[in-house]
């Protein structure tokens, strides 16, 4: 698998389409800070974007759209001088999944959030800045925008499922955004990220994303990356931050933690798929990164799993 769909898929990435906002004239609606990522797009008209602790404001025209990558208040606003209402009331009072604020509808917006599982924040999450801005002109754009109209068509058109395919539409914006960000400003990403902006490095992740449970050797994923040795090593350092054993350690542990937070197999049958010869080396591994036993993760995670399917809804 590529590292970067194997992560989104480790994360359990999904996409939530939210009410819409129709606005006109002067207007300005402050947000409480989102859970997840939230993205807006602009479908129709401009506006501005403030988001609290980033230099601002980002305009935004027809066609652009943006992910918030932290858990920051923001305000959409039509100019500077327009005082900020609370969006949440504004909200409540949508009709037909649209709210309105302003007089008028020259400006519209979709948008929504994306969740994911355990471990986003620190996999995913703090390595991306806290807002990436995706302009209408920008590579990638023209993909974003063509999932944005599929979203658009399913639902308007009143098809079986409507809802489940537009939240998987939405997920393709979302790879499609973090290609762009990738392409745009390389090593404005950080970690496992930023490395899929240099060849050999994405070559060695691929490789090692691939096959994890392989005892790989540098030499070994030099060859892949058609490098030398002191080459990827270097390289790998500079853009990843850890060299490529310690990437795989810490990959072979993110694996592990999953089947420990989803599964019943036991430790030794865990330690074997993700390329421990005993529980001891896995122990050992999972303790360095993870700060737990296995088995104290496990318990843990059960509990909160637990605390979450009593919670009401």
């Amino acid at each position: 698998m590529d590292p970067l769909e194997d992560v989104l898929a480790l994360l359990h990435t999904r996409g939530h389409l939210s009410t819409g906002l129709a606005a006109g004239g002067r207007w300005a609606l402050r947000f409480e800070a989102p859970q997840g990522v939230k993205f807006n797009a602009v479908r129709r008209g401009s506006c501005l974007l403030e988001v609290d602790g980033v230099d601002g404001p980002i305009p935004l025209a027809e066609g652009d759209c943006y992910l918030l990558a932290r858990p920051l208040p923001f305000v959409l606003r039509s100019d500077p001088a327009t005082t900020p209402v609370a969006a949440g009331p504004v909200f409540a009072r949508a009709e037909g999944g649209v709210a309105r604020a302003g007089r008028g509808d020259d400006v519209f917006l979709v948008g929504g959030r994306f969740s994911f599982g355990a471990r986003a924040q620190e996999l995913l999450l703090d390595r991306l800045p806290p807002v990436v801005h995706v302009p209408a002109g920008s590579p990638h754009a023209g993909t974003v925008r063509w999932a944005l109209d599929a979203i658009d068509r399913e639902l308007t058109g009143g098809e079986p499922a409507a809802g489940l395919v537009a939240e998987h539409l939405a997920v393709v914006m979302l790879v499609h955004v973090l290609r762009l960000h990738l392409a745009r400003d390389p090593r404005a990403a950080q970690g496992w990220l930023g490395g899929l902006s240099d060849p050999a490095v994405a070559a060695a992740l691929t490789a090692l994303h691939r096959e994890p449970a392989r005892p790989w050797t540098v030499a070994e994923l030099a060859r892949e990356a058609a490098v030398s040795r002191s080459t990827l090593a270097a390289r790998f350092k500079a853009a990843v931050g850890q060299g490529p054993l310690e990437y795989l350690t810490r990959w072979r542990v993110e694996l592990a933690a999953r089947q420990l937070r989803e599964g019943n197999a036991t430790l030794s049958v865990v330690a074997r798929s993700v390329g421990y010869g005993s529980e001891s080396a896995l122990s050992v591994a999972f303790k360095r990164v993870m700060g737990v036993a296995p088995g104290d993760y496990r318990r843990r995670s059960a509990r909160q799993t637990s605390r979450t399917e009593a919670s009401p809804s």
